[in-house]
């Protein structure tokens, strides 16, 4: 297919585009194969490329000769074009409706773009499994790394290696992936360095209705128990659903299989549960002729916020069994897709202090979200403003980010990046111009969809120095500790940098975000004064006392 066959009209002058906030601005239109381009001749710096893989639903009506297109954004944008004629609109809108649903991922714009930067580090081998590895078995030889997955037969979602107990053999984790939803079998997740206790993660067991028992999965979970140890099953569904899991096949550990074990259900939701609370946010930010009262009560209702509590309570819960308790935790839901990967992941935040960094949070989404099969196109195929509701949307990651910022506002010096950085990614996982966060998982990016060679990742333009400065955290200081986020109601609050950052102006937070950075650098080079003061002062007081000696 030409992309050419799906532009009717690739070219319209005197177009009009509006924005909250900021002016007005005419110009020509251009639709080429995957952006809307909207050029000023009066100014050069107004203009507005647009990607098609970024908007989720247009609207169009007309007035006489004038068309008007409103353009909702995955990044949740809303732009209007005033478009002369009503042929020209009419065209545009199709071709832009057909244009921003292409089912062929390979006809995405990351298939075509080319970077206009050096490539200085190919982020697509910069957090190998061979390097965790190797920073691991620095701390303990009690694991090692299988290739049993090397061909995806084993488990499609899986990557190709991962951490698994040094006693488990491949042919037990063969054994172990029949009895596991999707054949995710449970693997290392994360290695807590203060007393070497772990979290593994897996997909639920397939015991259903006749209680089916598999000798080699309780034997593999046993392997990462300390003698005289218990450990916790973390179950993110209720038991309810987990019961009515057992009827279709799958179900929850059986006490008496695994005695050294206790099982803790704690409710997540998912899937369209978590959309729907979505549409209901956006609608709720965007809705501006609400009194208090009436706009509270609709962001309460759309739940977000108690979706947020969810996670950060189940994570804290894992985190507390790690650290306080000195026991290993098991974590997984039905597929262990979505919820497990956002309840390790917060758990990593919590005890890591290495992901409260840039690279270590890189690290941390590469293989607790990508490189553990979370899929990214089935769940930001859409965003909050589509027509199209279909079941394997669901804000997910957004969920995640929203989170690791309730944290990160809570512990504002703990962390190495900043808000944009969230937001950045947040961007990209919707729609962007690099490979990163294309397909499903490993199997479809490396074979089906051959990124590595194709694409460029995401962490090859992040981790360039002149870009990296803009998501540094001016506050940080680097902190060893456990951090504790508090789930209190007062404590966690609406995301303004996601959800209202386009329907009211940031002017002010951005100037006093500016001032408070300008005073920082103040201080720290008048810090780099007073300590070069004392260095001198120290060495004259030396000179001093060589000289009074004699």
């Amino acid at each position: 297919m030409e992309f050419a066959e799906l532009i009717k009209t690739p070219r319209v002058d005197g177009a009009v585009l509006h924005r909250p906030f900021l002016p007005r601005v005419e110009g020509t239109l251009c639709l080429t194969g995957h952006h809307l381009i909207l050029s000023s001749r009066q100014d050069s710096s107004e203009e507005l490329w647009l990607l098609h893989s970024d908007i989720d639903s247009i609207d169009k009506r007309f007035a006489g000769p004038l068309g008007t297109i409103t353009i909702k954004c995955k990044d949740l944008r809303i732009i209007q074009l005033d478009i002369p004629g009503m042929e020209e609109c009419l065209n545009i809108a199709s071709s832009i409706e057909a244009l921003s649903t292409l089912d062929s991922t390979t006809l995405m714009y990351p298939f075509f773009y080319r970077p206009m930067f050096e490539v200085l580090e190919d982020g697509w081998h910069s957090f190998l499994p061979e390097h965790e590895f190797t920073l691991l078995s620095e701390l303990t030889d009690e694991w090692r790394l299988s290739y049993v997955n090397k061909d995806f037969t084993i488990c499609p979602s899986y990557p190709p290696i991962f951490t698994v107990p040094k006693s488990i053999d491949d042919e037990t984790l063969k054994k172990v992936a029949t009895f596991r939803q999707g054949g995710r079998f449970p693997v290392l997740s994360y290695y807590h360095k203060k007393n070497g206790m772990v979290m593994m993660r897996s997909g639920q067991p397939l015991t259903g209705t006749i209680g089916r028992r598999c000798k080699e999965d309780e034997k593999l979970i046993n392997a990462t128990l300390r003698a005289g140890k218990r450990g916790y099953i973390i179950d993110t569904r209720s038991v309810n659903v987990a019961q009515q899991a057992r009827a279709k096949g799958g179900g929850f550990e059986q006490e008496p299989h695994y005695p050294q074990w206790r099982r803790i259900h704690k409710s997540i939701e998912r899937y369209n549960i978590l959309q729907e609370s979505l549409i209901k946010l956006v609608e709720a930010s965007n809705d501006q002729s609400h009194n208090m009262d009436r706009w509270l009560s609709k962001l309460e209702a759309s739940n977000w916020l108690t979706h947020i509590k969810e996670i950060l309570t189940t994570a804290c819960l894992a985190a507390q069994c790690i650290d306080r308790e000195g026991a290993s935790v098991l974590v997984h839901g039905s597929e262990g897709i979505d919820t497990t990967l956002q309840v390790t992941s917060i758990a990593h935040i919590i005890l890591d202090p290495q992901s409260r960094t840039i690279r270590g949070f890189e690290a941390l989404i590469e293989r607790e979200w990508l490189q553990a099969g979370h899929p990214f196109q089935l769940r930001c195929s859409q965003s909050a403003y589509s027509n199209s509701k279909q079941k394997n949307e669901a804000p997910v990651f957004l969920l995640f980010l929203d989170c690791c910022w309730q944290i990160q506002r809570q512990f504002p010096c703990s962390f190495q990046f900043n808000e944009q950085f969230l937001i950045m990614l947040f961007e990209h996982a919707y729609a962007s111009q690099f490979g990163t966060f294309l397909g499903n998982n490993e199997n479809e990016r490396l074979v089906i969809l051959d990124h590595c060679q194709k694409t460029v990742s995401l962490w090859s333009w992040v981790n360039r120095p002149n870009v990296l400065e803009k998501f540094l955290n001016p506050l940080y200081e680097a902190n060893s500790l456990v951090i504790w986020p508090s789930v209190a109601p007062q404590s966690l609050q609406l995301w303004e940098g996601v959800f209202l950052r386009w329907n009211r102006t940031s002017k002010y937070l951005d100037e006093a975000w500016d001032e408070v950075i300008h005073i920082i650098e103040y201080n720290k080079e008048l810090q780099t004064k007073v300590n070069a003061l004392r260095r001198q002062l120290a060495e004259l007081q030396t000179e001093d006392g060589e000289l009074e000696s004699p």
